[in-house]
Order: C-alpha cells, then sequence, then structure tokens
C-alpha cells in the first residue's frame, strides 16, 4: 500500500470526460489498496477523484490552504482534512505525505504541483515516482516546449527522465 498524491483540476467547468478519469483514478487507487493524497476540495477533479476513492472503500487524505477552504469547498468527508496556512505548505505536506504523484489534466495550480514536485526529485530532493497522464494529447504542448528548452540547453535532458509520461490511467496505474 502506497501513498499516491494526485493532482488535476478544480475548475467546476469539465468536460465529462474528465471528471470520469477522475473518479475512475480514486477507485482504481483504493481497489488496489492505495491511500489517495489530494488537495482536499470537492470541487472538479479534485472532488471526483476523492469521491471515487471512497466509493471504493479507499483511505482519503486531502490537504487544503485556509484561504480555500470555502472556494474548492473543503472536502468533509476525508478521513484525513488537514488545513494549511499557505499554498506553499500545502504543496510541502503533500510531499512529505506522499510516495508517489500522479499527475492528471488541469490547469496552472496543477502545473505549478507538477513543477514543484520535478523539481525538487531533479534536484535530489526526493526519489519518489511522478506519472503525467497525457489523455488524448492533453500535455502535447507541454512536452514539445520541454523538448524545445533541452534542445536550447534550459533544461537538462535528464531532467525529463524524472518523470513517466503514459497515455492513460491504465499505463499509470501499472507503474504504481
Amino acid at each position: 500500500m502506497a501513498a499516491i498524491c494526485v493532482f488535476c483540476a478544480s475548475s467546476t467547468t469539465l468536460s465529462p470526460v474528465y471528471l470520469t478519469l477522475a473518479t475512475e483514478t480514486g477507485a482504481a487507487l483504493a481497489r488496489a489498496g492505495h491511500v489517495l493524497v489530494s488537495g482536499g476540495g470537492t470541487v472538479g477533479m479534485m472532488g471526483a477523484v476523492a469521491a471515487g476513492a471512497r466509493a471504493a472503500g479507499g483511505h482519503t487524505v486531502g490537504v487544503i490552504p485556509r484561504a480555500l477552504e470555502d472556494r474548492e469547498i473543503a472536502d468533509r468527508d476525508s478521513a484525513e482534512l488537514l488545513v494549511t496556512e499557505t499554498m506553499a505548505e500545502r504543496k510541502t505536506v503533500m510531499v512529505d505525505r506522499s510516495d508517489a504523484f500522479l499527475v492528471l489534466p488541469g490547469g496552472l495550480g496543477t502545473l505549478d504541483e507538477l513543477f514543484e514536485v520535478w523539481t525538487i526529485a531533479g534536484l535530489g530532493l526526493h526519489p519518489k515516482p511522478i506519472i503525467l497522464v497525457n489523455l488524448d494529447g492533453f500535455y502535447d504542448g507541454l512536452l514539445a516546449w520541454l523538448d524545445r528548452a533541452v534542445a536550447d540547453t534550459m533544461v537538462r535532458p535528464d531532467a525529463l527522465k524524472a518523470i513517466t509520461v503514459v497515455e492513460d490511467l491504465d499505463a499509470a496505474l501499472a507503474l504504481l
């Protein structure tokens, strides 16, 4: 059993494809006996992943900054709801409580979380797996930019080895 942190969108205006992915992710993690660590909100994919995990009997840990308790509607149904003072503290707690990171489609907050865990992995501050789910090419633009950054020597080629890019949930789960 591992604690898997899922980063994903908290937007309330999402396609059902993304909400289904999140729900299935939470349920699959729970069925595998993993603990879900998430952003502690009930909106968008973030809420769907936690609800999916609980519906399948999983243990959920939500981590939410005090300033977002109302905006992201704090997940009071979490087995553990940790309220932090800042966004930076939230990410630190999520990193500390997790054994691996699963990144689903998301926006700026998801990218912030991805780059945080990726950067500290690249600095050797954690050896935890980071898996990016590039569903339907969602992250193709980001991956092209990264290739350009490597070509222009802005990013070390070995930094790309710190993440694993997969096309779907099944491939991601096989790596956990």
